[in-house]
Order: C-alpha cells, then structure tokens, then sequence
C-alpha cells in the first residue's frame, strides 16, 4: 500500500519498489512506473497501484479419480503481475487519492482466476486416473498438468500475469480410505516386524541353547577331571602306604635281624661267660680241694664277714674274753668252736 501524506491541500505520494504507480489527472497520464514519490491533488487525480512482486497462492480443492473416490489436492502457484498497465486495465487497482487503500478486491480476482484454472486442469487429470495411480504418480502428473493450462491459458495473458512456479504439495485420500489404504502396508510392516522379533527370539534361543550345550560340557570335563583327580589321589594314596608297609617290612626286618644279631651275641657272650665261669669255678674247686679245712674256715668267715651289716659298736662280756682267750691260749682259731659259750651282744 502507498504511503501519502498530506500538505497544505496537497498530497504526497511515496510507493515501493514493487509497486507500480500509474497517475492520471483530467484522463491524461502523468506518473507511470514502480517505486514513485510525488505531489499530486486529490480531486483531479486518478490512482492505481499493481504490486509486481511475486506472491504465493496457496490453492486446496477436492477431486474425484476414475474409480470414484474423492481426494483433495494442496497446491501452491507462485505468479507476478509482469503487465502493469495491462492489469490495471483490465482488473480495478485503483486507490484511495486520500488514503491510499484499494478500492476493490483486485488481488481476490487474480486468486479467483488462477485458482479455478489451476482446478479445471487438475480435475481433468484426476477424473482418467484411478486413485492408486493418484496417489503413486499423480502429484507429478496433476502438477505438469496445472503448469501447462495456467501458461495456455489466454485470460491469464491478457491480464498480465505470469507464472512463475507451480508446486503440488500433496494429493490425499478420505480419512477412512486412507486407514484402509494404510492397513496393507501396515500388516506388511507388521509381518515383517514379527518375523524379524521371532527371528530375533529364534537366534537368542540358538544361543542360549549353544550356551547351555556350553555349560554342559564344562561341567562333564570337570566332572571328568575330578574323577581322574579322584583315581589319581587313590593310586597316590595306594602307592604311598605300599612304600610305608614296604618301607616298615624292611625296618622290621632289620630290626629282627638287628635282635637276632644282638641274641646271638648276648647268648655267645653269655656262653662265653658261663664256660669262663666254669672254668674258673673249676679251677678255684681244683685250688681249694687240697686246703687246709681250717683255711676254708677262715676263708668262709672271711667271705661271711665282707657280707654282714654294717657293725655301729660291738660289746664284748667277760665270757666272751674268756673263752676267746682260752682259744688264743691253745692255739685254736676264733671262730673253730666258740659258737656254744657265746654270750657277746651286738649293736
């Protein structure tokens, strides 16, 4: 929209780059062009602005395909005025001298024109095509179709506008055809989801069987190892208390051999004393049988005195002297007869 001001009963137009200005005053033409700014009055001037940017129409209609089913199509048609004086005169975009504002709809009436074109063409397409097809392959067809009709179209032309792009966003089915459509594909997917989970559960079982197996076999390698572990103990065991009942035979048989030696000695010893003493006894009967009686007497006492008890005191009677001395008188020997006339007492 222009931007005027107002000065003294005059008014000052001032316009963008993308609008073009046409002024005419008393029906002649006094401004023409985009981007303007001038003085103009208001009572003998005649207005219009024609934007000649490019602008996007945004188009959404429904169809029906060959095998009757409706769809509804979104499409987007960028276009540009590129016949300024041409769309001014053929559509109203003249404006307010006082407030610059349109003083119709003239932007409505491009819409209008580009919309019902673009939907005569693409209906056209739709209605031989069947709605797989539509949905498959038809956004490129009903695109190219709609570019085609909008640039053979000869009230576009002699409007002044031209058609910069034509984009077909989408080409969708009811809602409950869509579902039925979707459901195919949806269990397909869904199938393949399965097989892919039973699959999944069919190689974690194989694995956790190979695992098992596994487990299995170590335990029967181990149960085997401890048997031998096992046996090896008992052969240890067997051959230790062989070598101890081997080692004890022969510690015995020393030791018996060892006694026997020592018998043997001790009775050769023994033997040999025996016949010493015999022989000794021998020769001391052969010594003492041509002696004296009265020498083996004194010999006896002898013998009997190294063999008595030890003597403390001894006491000696009056008769015991007597008689001793008697003895000793005659010549006798103390202890030859005295044994009668004893009367000493001992302590």
């Amino acid at each position: 929209m222009a931007d005027i001001t107002r000065r003294f009963g005059w008014r000052h137009l001032r316009s963008a780059p993308t609008a073009h200005i046409c002024h005419h005053s008393r029906g002649t033409l006094v401004h023409d062009g985009p981007g303007l700014s001038f003085w103009y009055r208001s009572l003998t001037a005649a207005l219009s602005e024609v934007p000649v940017d490019d602008r996007e129409l945004a188009m959404s209609f429904h169809a029906r395909t060959s095998d009757f089913q409706d769809v509804s199509v979104q499409s987007t048609v960028t276009y540009r005025v590129n016949a300024p004086a041409t769309a001014a005169a053929r559509l109203d975009f003249s404006i307010d001298p006082d407030t610059g504002i349109w003083r119709g709809a003239p932007l409505e009436q491009l819409a209008t024109l580009l919309t019902e074109t673009a939907q005569q063409h693409a209906l056209d397409v739709l209605a031989r095509t069947a709605l797989s097809a539509a949905l498959v392959d038809g956004v490129a067809a009903v695109r190219q179709r709609i570019a085609d009709g909008l640039a053979a179209e000869p009230r576009r032309s002699a409007t002044g506008i031209e058609v910069v792009a034509v984009r077909v966003v989408a080409i969708r089915p009811e809602p409950e055809v869509e579902r039925a459509l979707r459901t195919p594909a949806r269990e397909q997917i869904q199938q393949e989801a399965d097989r892919a989970t039973y699959e999944r559960r069919a190689v974690a079982v194989e694995r956790e069987r190979t695992i098992a197996e596994n487990e299995l076999a170590s335990r029967i390698e181990l149960a085997r190892r401890e048997e031998q572990l096992v046996e090896q103990h008992g052969t240890n065991a067997r051959r230790e208390a062989e070598e101890a009942a081997a080692a004890d035979a022969v510690r015995a048989e020393a030791e018996a051999a060892r006694l026997v030696r020592l018998a043997k000695a001790k009775a050769e010893a023994a033997r040999e004393a025996g016949t010493a003493r015999a022989e000794a006894q021998a020769g001391w009967l052969r010594v003492h049988a041509d002696v004296d009686p009265k020498v083996l007497q004194a010999l006896a006492l002898n013998r009997v005195a190294e063999n008595l008890p030890r003597i403390d005191s001894l006491t000696l009677t009056p008769d015991v002297l007597t008689g001793l001395l008697e003895r000793l008188g005659r010549g006798g020997a103390p202890g030859a007869g005295g044994a009668s006339g004893a009367g000493g007492e001992r302590r």
